[in-house]
């Protein structure tokens, strides 16, 4: 499994991978309460993977902005009995969002592939060496300041330039920690610390990233400069976050990180046959 999602994030002669979101808390911005019983999130979990899902990711911790901090024990318990109920039923890849080495150590013995860290591995040392022991897939990600402060004022002077040189010492930085550059994924962050102008900029210039030599995230879904861009309510926002990922797939992005996957299958079907088209 882990190794069949390695191939695939390193083949870029396809669409951009779906990475379904499934959110298990009860504080999560666009459906949080949502997925807390066994029942709903196998639900969902299986609604997703019929509408074509490449991979998961599962995450037991919110990180909408002025989220606060759950404890160890209770990301652990929502987080490793996901991955286990869904395993037993499916084979698809999980990722799991997570900025800690013992959550993931314990998602991972219970079947999990990848981790997302929105630290850019930098919250939890330990995290790195348990990457270079177990050889799987992580996501490195750009945020500015912490989900409790990241949207109070977020300034730069060179979006683009600040968030690719923050990314590539990063990348080198997991290198020299053993990760291999061909397991590392970067996610400029939207949202994370950006402004509605600088969330813009960043997917107007996303081919930039692409040129870090690592495979793009971009997770964009319902947030909130789709919303105020277009006055839309966060579950009226699939339509924007469609189209966004059209965009993204011909900009280069290798994942998307979305809640309606059908949605985003259709809008990567047509960004494909578009660049496809003869000149």
């Amino acid at each position: 499994m882990r190794t069949q999602l390695q191939d695939r994030l390193g083949d870029r002669s396809g669409p951009p991978l779906v990475m379904g979101i499934l959110n298990i808390t009860p504080d999560s911005f666009s459906d949080g309460g949502r997925f807390t019983s066994e029942a709903a999130i196998l639900a969902q979990a299986e609604k997703m993977v019929a509408e074509g899902a490449d991979l998961l990711d599962i995450g037991g911790e919110s990180t909408r902005p002025g989220a606060l901090p759950v404890t160890l024990a209770e990301e652990i318990e929502r987080v490793v009995n996901t991955v286990r109920l869904i395993r037993r039923r499916h084979d698809i890849p999980l990722s799991v969002d997570t900025t800690k080495s013992e959550v993931a150590r314990l998602a991972l013995d219970a079947g999990a592939d990848m981790i997302n860290d929105i630290s850019g591995l930098r919250f939890d040392p330990a995290l790195a060496s348990l990457l270079r022991e177990r050889e799987v897939p992580v996501v490195i990600m750009h945020m500015q300041g912490t989900p409790g402060n990241m949207q109070q004022n977020p300034t730069y002077n060179d979006v683009i330039g600040e968030i690719s040189a923050f990314l590539a010492e990063r990348i080198a930085w997991a290198e020299s920690q053993g990760i291999r550059r061909e397991r590392i994924v970067v996610d400029p962050g939207l949202g994370f610390g950006k402004t509605v102008g600088h969330n813009l900029t960043i997917l107007k210039h996303l081919e930039r990233f692409t040129e870090l030599g690592c495979p793009v995230l971009i997770g964009h879904s319902r947030k909130s400069f789709i919303g105020k861009i277009l006055d839309r309510e966060v579950d009226d926002r699939d339509l924007g976050t469609a189209i966004i990922s059209g965009l993204c797939a011909i900009k280069g992005a290798a994942l998307l990180r979305v809640h309606d996957v059908a949605g985003t299958v259709q809008a990567l079907q047509l960004a494909m046959a578009i660049g496809g088209a003869a000149d």
